[in-house]
C-alpha cells in the first residue's frame, strides 16, 4: 500500500515563494510518472507539473516558468519549486504516483494560499 506525504503548503504573499515535496512510502511498484495536479475552487483538476520514469518533466501552461519539479530517486519523493506565485494559483495541491502497472495513488491534498 502506497502512501504519499506532502506537506509544504501554506500563505505566502503575490510574488513569494513555496517548496512543496511529496514522500512515498510504503510497499509498492516502481513508479511511472509523479507529479502535482491542482483544483482552485470552482475550478477544473489541472496539472501543475509532473516527471516521467525517463526524467523528462512536464508543466501546465498556467504555471510554466514559475515552477520547477524535481525528484530524489533514493527518497522517492518529488518536490515542486513554485516562485513568483500569483492569487490565481491559490488551490489545493494534490501529489500524485502512478506505477508501472498505471495504477495511481494520491495523496491527501495541501492548501495554497496567495494573497494579493
Amino acid at each position: 500500500q502506497v502512501q504519499l506525504a506532502e506537506s509544504g503548503g501554506g500563505l505566502v504573499q503575490a510574488g513569494g515563494s513555496l517548496r512543496l515535496s511529496c514522500a512515498a512510502s510504503g510497499i509498492y511498484y516502481s513508479f511511472n510518472d509523479m507529479g502535482w495536479y491542482r483544483r482552485a475552487p470552482g475550478k477544473q483538476r489541472e496539472l501543475v507539473a509532473s516527471v516521467n520514469k525517463d526524467g523528462s518533466k512536464n508543466y501546465g501552461d498556467e504555471v510554466k516558468g514559475r515552477v520547477t519539479i524535481s525528484r530524489d530517486n533514493a527518497k522517492d519523493t518529488v518536490y515542486l519549486e513554485m516562485n513568483n506565485l500569483k492569487p490565481e494559483d491559490t488551490a489545493v495541491y494534490s501529489c500524485y504516483r502512478r506505477n508501472i502497472r498505471m495504477y495511481v495513488n494520491w495523496g491527501q491534498g495541501t492548501q495554497v494560499t496567495v494573497s494579493a
